[in-house]
């Protein structure tokens, strides 16, 4: 199979021949449609390994969506031709506390995919049978890959806030995250606020179903929030730690910055802001292969689908190069 690698840490992708992976007896080989290009790709690439583990050379990508191609002999839920996909969660070991708990992304011997395993950066991907999701066939494959990540974060991360229908959320960035986030935000009720540089993406987060759109170069992003009444949540999408720094004084009464975007430095809150406010800043995480399902369910329902720029596996360098450099609307996808 055709499949793209990261040789070692911090070196170019390259396109490759590669075995067909054989499942093991508790793992389910995925024919790949489609695979999402992520910033968290850059685990692989840098070396940055969530939990630890990295080895390489590595095939990254956690987007996936394809069909079943086959499936380990201890294997029962999922058979040869049904539609599914993987996300970020790469399985876990059912034993920990956590798991025992019923807290799957939690665990602690968790695999990511595409880090600590190889992803669907490839022809052909294994995946642990738990981390398999259904993909209902309506959906284009294309346009189904970027919602197990960037829909799957922001959905689950808005969902288990406190925000209530009715209830002012801003989406900081509109990006391949916050495009999502916008709409998951303006379906389930709430009055939506885009916060973003300049005015290039104005029309497109309008269109996407914010209410109020703040160019955060022209105005301070937590006075408009303010004046809007203040935000139960702000959705912390872009990368920046001055981003998120700046919308903390724009939160209503127990109101959260809910960080799904990770910067690389870290973040300057004055606690006093969050003492007036009972405020806080916090981090959401993925989901697991169910929260997977729920995503798809939903955005099924209300009809929400990314915007997406696709590229071939030999053209991944590019497409990973433009997603960082913000110059994909809104997310990248290849297509084995």
């Amino acid at each position: 199979m055709r499949a793209v690698v990261v040789p070692e840490e911090g070196a170019a992708f390259e396109t490759r021949e590669l075995p067909v992976p054989e499942p093991d007896s508790d793992e389910v080989r995925v024919a790949v449609e489609a695979c999402g290009v992520c910033g968290g790709d850059d685990a692989a690439r840098e070396g940055h390994a969530y939990g630890g583990g990295l080895e390489y050379p590595r095939v990254p990508g956690h987007e996936v969506v394809g069909r079943v191609d086959a499936v380990g002999d201890d294997v029962t839920e999922w058979e040869e031709g049904e539609r599914v996909g993987v996300g970020w969660h790469g399985g876990h070991c059912f034993t920990c506390e956590a798991c025992r708990r019923g807290d799957f992304h939690s665990c602690e011997h968790a695999d990511v995919m595409g880090v600590q395993r190889d992803g669907g950066w490839a022809e052909y991907t294994v995946a642990p049978h738990e981390a398999v999701a259904a993909v209902p066939e309506s959906f284009d494959a294309v346009e189904a890959a970027p919602l197990l990540c960037a829909g799957l974060t922001t959905f689950n991360a808005l969902r288990h806030s406190d925000a209530r229908p009715g209830d002012l959320v801003a989406v900081q960035g509109v990006g391949g995250l916050g495009h999502l986030g916008i709409q998951y935000a303006h379906e389930a009720g709430f009055e939506t606020v885009a916060l973003s540089r300049g005015t290039d993406k104005k029309e497109h987060a309008l269109d996407f179903g914010a209410d109020h759109y703040v160019d955060v170069e022209r105005e301070d992003p937590a006075e408009r929030l303010h004046a809007l009444g203040g935000a139960s949540v702000v959705l912390a999408t872009a990368p920046s730690a001055p981003a998120i720094e700046s919308v903390v004084g724009g939160l209503a009464a127990d109101g959260r910055v809910v960080a799904v975007g990770v910067p690389e430095e870290p973040v300057d809150v004055h606690v006093g802001a969050l003492v007036g406010t009972r405020g806080a800043v916090e981090g959401w995480a993925s989901g697991t292969a169910l929260d997977a399902e729920e995503t798809l369910a939903f955005s099924e329902r209300r009809a929400i689908t990314p915007a997406v720029e696709t590229f071939a596996l030999d053209d991944a360098e590019a497409a990973y190069q433009r997603m960082m450099d913000s110059d994909v609307r809104f997310r990248a996808v290849l297509t084995p």
